[in-house]
């Protein structure tokens, strides 16, 4: 008969109320990645929140909830919270007072931080960051190198993928799509069915709609 496994984490009795739950702080049963054993940890509202298996870990402050799942060597930290039926995995990290909310994931290398939010079914992957006051909401995708940051908005089926940064104010919507070393800054809005490739930049007040594509190195053409 196969040995059992050894958890390594419990709920402690040490609880708090938050949004209607009940919270329970955790503690490190055993010695694992960083983590040593009798650590205490940060708030969950029960076990299925947080995988038993693997180096996944909530820390300090932060929340997990619902029926959210952290899993394989994500960590939660910082005041974070993530919620709803979220899932962070694979070696994401989400910390400061990030959010990550509703049917959303966030996973491999991503990160999510400062007070960004990643809420819908939306996709935040491979070695991606979503920090500042930035949100990525909807069915959109932040993936490979991109960044979003400062008060940008990612949202409906907008992708955004290759090294992309997009910034300021900037807003990308419907089914636009962002990609290669593109940057979009701002006040500018790409939406539509829009592309935007290689290393335009996207800037002032600037508008890319309907079927419009922009690739290699135009820079004026979107100075309003």
């Amino acid at each position: 008969m196969a040995k059992k496994q050894m958890k390594k984490y419990e709920l402690t009795t040490e609880t708090r109320d938050y949004q209607g739950r009940t919270l329970y702080r955790i503690r490190a049963l055993k010695s694992f990645g960083s983590v040593k054993a009798g650590d205490l940890g940060g708030w969950i509202e029960k076990e299925e929140n947080l995988a038993q298996e693997g180096n996944a870990w909530v820390s300090d402050n932060a929340r997990v909830f619902g029926n959210a799942r952290v899993y394989d060597n994500a960590w939660v930290s910082g005041d974070a919270q993530v919620f709803g039926t979220a899932w962070v995995c694979d070696n994401a990290w989400v910390y400061g007072t990030a959010w990550v909310s509703d049917n959303a994931e966030v996973s491999d290398n991503a990160q999510v931080s400062d007070n960004a939010w990643v809420s819908g079914t939306a996709w935040v992957s491979d070695d991606a960051r979503v920090f500042g006051n930035a949100q990525v909401s909807g069915n959109a995708q932040v993936s490979d190198s991109a960044w979003a940051f400062g008060n940008a908005q990612v949202s409906g089926n907008a992708q955004v993928f290759g090294n992309v940064r997009v910034f300021d104010n900037a807003r990308l919507y419907d089914n636009a799509w962002v990609s290669g070393d593109a940057w979009v800054s701002g006040k500018a809005q790409v939406f539509g069915d829009a592309r935007v490739h290689d290393e335009t930049r996207a800037f002032g007040r600037a508008r890319v709609s309907g079927e419009a594509r922009v690739f290699d190195d135009a820079l004026q053409a979107f100075r309003l």
